[in-house]
């Protein structure tokens, strides 16, 4: 049964004394992306996915500057959690890292599935084409359109089309999507907060273990953010799956479940069985 706090809804299992996970989603999804893990993962560990404002059940306007690290901080410091694993998707690996920044205590460690988000530093030209592309979709009204700019660039991957995906999870995505345009439409405008400097110009601040996982298909943006969070991040490890787009949790759950646990078990010394 999901809970509320802090602005955010969030599902909470495991075992109690296990080490402790949150799973934040990406800027196309909301904390449904991580189904496929919860099983296995809540088996083992003590297990928060959270919809960040905006998205999924997380209706609550910010009565200010948008800022999600603060909402998460703010969530784990209710909850008790005083040491978690973060694991981000996107927009949700940014989240992450800026919680790391700010509050370092809280974090064992990172692992950053195609790291987005305030990790990117740079428009390259893939991720202005996807730009483009929404922002005619919106000026025109056309909301169904802008949910297909981001499932033909994010999901299907960077010069590939529909048919490389599974289309349940195609599908599934578009909900996702739709769901978060449809609620902040109602929320007129509001800003999110930024970092002083950059979150991507502070990574040699980050000081925990960091896994980075990058997909071949994904776009040049994100390729650009993973490089420098794994250059930036003293330490940081790398992992590519070069079939791979921007999603890798949701198109290959079982890999992905099977690396948190390698990656947590070697941080924690604990694994699911």
């Amino acid at each position: 049964m999901s809970r509320t706090r802090s602005g955010i809804v969030y599902d909470r299992a495991g075992p109690a004394g296990a080490p402790s996970i949150v799973l934040i989603h990406a800027g196309i999804a909301d904390r449904r992306m991580w189904d496929p893990q919860w099983p296995a993962l809540t088996a083992a560990y003590d297990v928060v996915r959270l919809d960040l404002r905006g998205y999924g059940d997380a209706t609550d306007r910010p009565d200010g500057k948008l800022m999600p690290a603060d909402d998460v901080i703010a969530m784990l410091t209710e909850l008790g959690i005083d040491r978690a694993h973060l694991i981000g998707a996107s927009y949700g690996a940014g989240v992450a890292v800026e919680v790391a920044l700010m509050q370092p205590s809280l974090v064992e460690s990172l692992l950053l599935s195609a790291p987005g988000g305030s990790l990117i530093a740079e428009e390259a030209p893939q991720l202005l084409a996807f730009v483009e592309a929404e922002d005619a979709a919106f000026d025109a009204g056309d909301l169904d359109a802008a949910v297909e700019a981001n499932l033909s660039w994010w999901v299907d991957g960077a010069g590939c089309g529909p048919e490389r995906v599974d289309p349940d999870l195609r599908e599934f995505v578009r909900r996702m999507q739709r769901r978060a345009f449809e609620l902040t439409a109602e929320w007129g405008d509001v800003d999110e907060a930024d970092f002083d400097p950059p979150t991507f110009e502070r990574l040699a601040e980050v000081d925990v273990p960091t896994l980075v996982l990058l997909g071949g298909l994904d776009l040049d943006a994100i390729h650009n953010a993973a490089e420098r969070a794994t250059a930036g991040i003293e330490g940081a490890r790398r992992v590519d799956w070069p079939d791979g787009a921007h999603l890798p949790s949701m198109e290959r759950p079982s890999d992905f479940t099977a690396l948190v646990d390698e990656w947590v078990s070697a941080v924690s010394d604990e694994g699911i069985s």
